[in-house]
């Protein structure tokens, strides 16, 4: 899946779940993408990019910090086109501190950290390979809360309901 392509998946998949606007961006963008099922917190959207030949689907929750309603998170979880690896992408709004990049903590345990790869005009990602200890985590998880620091010793943290990861990763095609 091409950059352009993931970006145009999230858009739809924002725009179609409806839980919040990343940005104006978003806002004026027309959902394209269909929810192909709801498990728990999460939503599988599927949609095909101009130019692929099959559909791609994601599975996705957003998400807002509860005492900063203007930072949020876009979290996704895809597959890669040769269906060997999974990917944990996240979306975090322009104005975070990269160097410290987005923590994680799934029911109070620190998983670690994950480096923004690249910012775009909607956002910066942060991306991993879902390795089976840090699936196995998000499976059997709870919370999770991911970190943001919008200046190195302010970290904000955003609560990600596991509630039906587990299925929705078993439904992801």
């Amino acid at each position: 899946m091409t950059g352009q392509s993931f970006r145009r998946l999230i858009w739809a998949a924002a725009a179609c779940m409806a839980l919040w606007p990343l940005n104006s961006a978003l806002a004026q963008t027309q959902p394209t993408g269909t929810v192909r099922s709801t498990h728990g917190a999460w939503s599988i959207i599927c949609d095909t990019p101009p130019g692929a030949t099959s559909e791609q689907c994601a599975m996705m929750q957003n998400v807002i910090a509860e005492d900063r309603p203007e930072v949020g998170l876009s979290v996704v979880v895809l597959r890669t086109a040769d269906n060997k690896a999974e990917i944990l992408r996240v979306l975090a709004p322009l104005g975070v501190l990269l160097p410290n990049g987005l923590g994680l903590n799934v029911d109070g345990k620190d998983i670690g950290r994950a480096y923004f790869v690249r910012c775009f005009q909607d956002g910066c990602y942060a991306e991993v390979i879902l390795e089976k200890p840090l699936l196995d985590t998000l499976k059997t998880g709870k919370a999770a809360t991911f970190i943001v620091f919008q200046t190195p010793e302010e970290g904000i943290g955003i609560p990600v309901d596991l509630t039906g990861f587990s299925d929705g990763f078993k439904a992801l095609p």
